[in-house]
Order: C-alpha cells, then structure tokens, then sequence
C-alpha cells in the first residue's frame, strides 16, 4: 500500500475514518507494526522510560532520537514516521528548534514531527511550518512538563482548565499544525476540541471521539510493567512469552538437550 502523508489523515478526518497510530523504537517492532497496518509511528521520547529504563523521558536527546527514528524509518514502507522532539530540543529558541526539527527529517527519514506544548510554542510551530516541516502538536498530559504539573495527572478537569486547552488547540492549529495530540483529558473535552478544529485529534486517554488513537507499543503487547496507565489496553504478553522461552533455554542447555544434533554441523 501507499505511503501514508499527512493530507490522508486530513482526508480521514473529513471522512469519519480513524486514524492508528502506535510508538515504535527499533527495526524489528516497527517492521511489526508497519506490517499491521498501522497508519504512523511515533518514536516517542518515550523510549527513555520503555527502553532506556529512565524513570521519566527528560533525559533522552535529540542525537538518541534521530538514532532510533532512524531504525524505524528503515522498517515503515507504508505508515507515516514521526520523531518526537526531545525536552530542551526546542523550547530555547525559534532557530534552534528549526534545526533540531529539521533532523528528523534530514538525517533521520521521518516524514513530520511531534511537540509539546499550545500558545507557549506557537512561534517554533511556525517557523517549523513555514520550513515545510510538518507538525504535529501535543496538549494536556504532557510529559516534558511533569514537574510543573506535579506527576501524570489528568488535564483539563476543571471548567477553567478546559477553556484553557480549546484555545490551546485553536493556538497551534493557527499556528500550522497539521495534528493534535491530546492525553489524559475527559474524554468529553477531548470531543469538543476534535469538533473545533479543522486538523485531525490523535488521542492517548482521551476517549473514543477523537480522529485517531495511539498507545505505547510496549504497553500494549505487555513490555513494560513499572506501571500500566488506566487507559491502557494489553492485547498480549510478550514479556510472560519471552521469560518463558528464556528460562526454556537455560533449562536444556543445563540438562545438556540444546544444542542437539540437528543443531550441529558436519
């Protein structure tokens, strides 16, 4: 099938079709999820927490982001790659932004990129934009700010706080931004925001109402256990799976079963 681009999730959203979106990290997931299916992957910065064992993702840098983006670029014939810009990778300035955004795609094969943050960062969205960066932006929970916001706690609760995230919303999407990440926020806010704007809604713990859906690869398929968030949905468990083969090879290999005469070379 045909490389997916940022005009047929615009074209999706038009038509009422769902977008799917799931993170990847390295070659073989993404070939994974790329066989699926799956419209985009995200190389999340989440890749600190999932696969680096970081106990947050403010740690991870732009150079480990274009390294692993770069594994999953490799690997997606048909979905939509998107880096996500590490903290402190665009917040310092309109310049350094550009250029950090421009890696992704550069250096790294990605085809648009992800940010966090509304009106605080319209001014690197449009500078992206006008750079023919595609961009894709991301309010409510957003982790790079789990200091200020004091843990992962839900957004936009409060009457004032939803008010506040519709006009972020219409911000970036003034803005240029081609999509909208929206997480951990009611998932009736979440269906107001998707109806006013004209950009398509990717939603993680935001409800059923938005364009798209994505999820942590690594929580879906049961890779990750430090905690699993409540709007998580586990289709498998890899990691029972893995242990098991594992100690299975230790157990013949201890016993003298593996490696067997089928194994050998003559």
């Amino acid at each position: 099938m045909a490389k997916q681009t940022i005009q047929d999730f615009l074209r999706k959203k038009t038509a009422g079709e769902k977008i799917t979106m799931l993170t990847a990290y390295d070659y073989p997931f993404a070939k994974i999820v790329d066989e699926a299916g799956i419209d985009a992957i995200l190389v999340g910065d989440s890749l600190g927490m999932v696969v680096q064992g970081l106990d947050n993702t403010l740690p991870v840098t732009m150079d480990e982001m274009i390294y692993h983006t770069k594994m999953v670029a490799r690997a997606a014939s048909r979905a939509l790659v998107i880096g996500d810009m590490p903290f402190m990778s665009y917040q310092a300035g309109i310049n350094e932004a550009v250029l950090n955004a421009g890696r992704f795609l550069k250096e790294a094969g990605a085809s648009a990129i992800k940010v966090e943050g509304g009106a605080e960062i319209a001014p690197q969205i449009k500078a992206m934009t006008k750079s023919d960066i595609p961009v894709m932006a991301h309010i409510g929970l957003t982790p790079q700010s789990i200091h200020r916001m004091g843990g992962y706690k839900v957004q936009g609760k409060t009457e004032e706080s939803a008010k506040r995230l519709i006009e972020e919303a219409r911000i970036v999407e003034d803005a240029g931004a081609c999509a909208l990440f929206v997480e951990a926020i009611p998932s009736s806010l979440a269906k107001q925001i998707t109806e006013a704007i004209s950009i398509p809604t990717i939603g993680i713990g935001a409800g059923p109402d938005c364009d798209g859906q994505i999820l942590v690869l690594h929580d879906v398929i049961g890779l990750f256990e430090r905690f699993v968030p409540k709007f998580v949905k586990q289709y498998a468990n890899i990691k029972s799976d893995a242990l098991n083969a594992v100690k299975a090879y230790k157990d013949e290999v201890d016993k003298g079963l593996f490696p067997g005469a089928s194994h050998g070379f003559k």
